[in-house]
């Protein structure tokens, strides 16, 4: 069952204006030992490192999974970006304490940047539309600053050909945020919102999962296609989510009611209006 009780409309007009939210307490205690679980597990399985990038992790875990149609958020992504969506992205980061800032295989900080293609999604007076979104669950302590956390720069999504001075994550920015949130809590941000990852300068592990939420008929980075595995035992939510609408890929752009589920979350409005 859903435990929180969002003001999605409010919730819809702050990510308009902001290119961000956080949701405190988007995730139950019980969710985040279980999470926390399936990342122990999973790091087992990689080579030791001070920094772990781990994609398509929903392929890696089934709590990891889990989370893809999780009640707590569903209904306000939907409500962001519509209910023609897919499953885009999972993304697992884990950062240890790399005080001396050393340089590692899977980049433990990361420059001020924004998501999408090479060269760039198409933009229109300056500005680019919301492609994707991202819901960061944050499963360790992340409620100071400079332990790894995600920086962004609230609103520079809706400036004109904004860039910043400086890309260097280690150089402050005016109007930067720091994002800091308890086990359990979450922030969402989308693509064209400027953001970075920074070094983690302290004695905590960062740990992030970043789950993805793109339209249908956008090309998912995960896979091409759901494997076998995940679409077992799936419910016509998560088959949606997981991209699994129809063989006829023009329902992709113009899909039948019955293909789409998530239509019964949406109320309007928001960037997939």
């Amino acid at each position: 069952m859903d435990h929180l009780k969002l003001d999605i409309p409010e919730l819809a007009r702050q990510f308009e204006r902001d290119g961000y939210l956080i949701v405190p307490g988007a995730l139950q205690e019980e969710k985040v030992a279980e999470l926390n679980g399936a990342v122990d597990r999973i790091l087992a399985q990689e080579k030791e490192s001070l920094a772990y990038n781990v994609y398509n992790s929903v392929e890696r875990d089934p709590a990891i999974l889990s989370l893809i149609d999780h009640p707590s958020l569903l209904p306000l992504i939907v409500n962001l970006l519509g209910y023609n969506i897919q499953l885009h992205i999972s993304h697992l980061t884990v950062r240890k304490p790399n005080p001396d800032r050393l340089k590692t295989e899977t980049n433990s900080f990361i420059d001020w940047h924004q998501d999408g293609p090479n060269p760039k999604f198409p933009s229109i007076r300056g500005l680019t539309a919301v492609y994707y979104l991202k819901v960061c669950y944050i499963l360790s302590d992340m409620s100071q600053p400079n332990r790894g956390n995600t920086k962004v720069i609230r609103g520079s999504h809706s400036q004109p050909d904004f860039r910043p001075v400086q890309t260097d994550v280690n150089v402050p920015l005016e109007g930067e945020v720091q994002l800091c949130g308890k086990p359990g809590d979450a922030f969402i941000f989308s693509q064209n919102l400027w953001h970075a990852g920074a070094p983690n300068r302290s004695e905590f592990t960062r740990r992030q999962l970043f789950i993805g939420y793109s339209p249908i008929w956008m090309r998912p980075i995960d896979y091409h296609k759901a494997s076998p595995s995940l679409l077992e035992g799936a419910d016509p939510v998560r088959r949606q989510l997981l991209g699994d609408i129809s063989d006829n890929y023009f329902h992709y752009y113009v899909p039948g009611e019955a293909m789409v589920p998530l239509k019964k979350l949406w109320i309007g409005g928001g960037a997939g209006q």
